[in-house]
C-alpha cells in the first residue's frame, strides 16, 4: 500500500538559529530593560509571568534580532507558495514573555495574522514546552483510540523550548505553554506576521 496523501496538513517550522548567541546577549539586555520600565507589563494568554507591550520595531536591538531571523521566515513563505511578490510582507507585532517557576500560558491563538512565532531567547530545561492543538473540528466530536500517537492520529503535539530556536507556525493554530517547572526564567519572544495586496 502506498503512504496515504496529506490534505490540509498543518506545518510547523522549528529552527535553531546559527550563531544567535551574540544577537540574544543584546536582545535580553532590551527585554530586561523593558521590563525594568514596566514591570507590571500586561495581561494577555500570560499565568504569573510577565508580558511585554509591543517592541518598537525601529529600535536597534530589534532590527538586528529581525535581520537575524528573517531568512527562516523567507523559508516559510516560500514552502508556503504564497505570491510575495504581489502582497506586503510585515512583522505587526513583537514582544517578550517572561515565564518564571510556576508561569505558563493559557490556550489561544494569533488572529488577523498569516504567520506567528515563538524564538527562545532563555529556555531552561523544564521551563515549559509550546503545545499545539489539531485545528479540525471534526476530530473533537469523534476520535477512535489510537495505540500510540502519531502524524496521522495526534490531536495534541507539543515541543520543548531550546534557546537559539524559532518555531514558526499558522496564526489559526491554537497553542499553550507548560508550566515552568524549573527555578530560572524563560524567555521567549513572540511576533505576528502578516500579508496584505499592496
Amino acid at each position: 500500500m502506498t503512504s496515504p496523501n496529506l490534505f490540509f496538513p498543518t506545518p510547523v517550522w522549528v529552527t535553531k538559529i546559527d550563531k544567535y548567541k551574540e544577537t540574544n546577549e543584546e536582545i535580553f539586555e532590551y527585554i530586561k530593560k523593558l521590563r525594568k520600565v514596566d514591570d507590571k507589563g500586561i495581561i494577555k494568554s500570560n499565568i504569573k509571568g510577565w508580558h511585554s507591550n509591543d517592541f518598537d520595531l525601529k529600535d536597534t536591538e530589534v532590527k538586528n534580532f529581525i535581520n537575524l531571523i528573517s531568512p527562516q521566515i523567507n523559508k516559510a513563505l516560500v514552502d508556503m507558495n504564497w505570491d510575495i511578490n504581489s502582497q506586503l510582507i510585515k512583522i505587526s507585532s513583537m514582544w517578550a514573555i517572561i515565564n518564571i517557576g510556576g508561569a505558563a500560558n493559557a490556550r489561544h491563538h494569533h488572529g488577523n495574522s498569516a504567520i506567528s512565532a515563538a524564538y527562545y531567547v532563555r529556555a531552561p530545561k523544564n521551563s515549559g514546552d509550546l503545545v499545539f492543538y489539531d485545528p479540525r473540528p471534526a476530530p473533537v466530536y469523534s476520535h477512535p483510540h489510537s495505540k500510540e500517537p502519531n502524524h496521522l492520529n495526534a490531536m495534541v503535539n507539543s515541543i520543548s523550548p531550546v534557546e537559539g530556536a524559532l518555531v514558526l507556525f499558522p496564526s489559526y493554530l491554537d497553542h499553550s505553554v507548560n508550566e515552568n517547572v524549573s527555578n530560572e526564567e524563560r524567555i521567549v519572544i513572540s511576533f505576528n506576521v502578516t500579508l496584505s495586496l499592496k
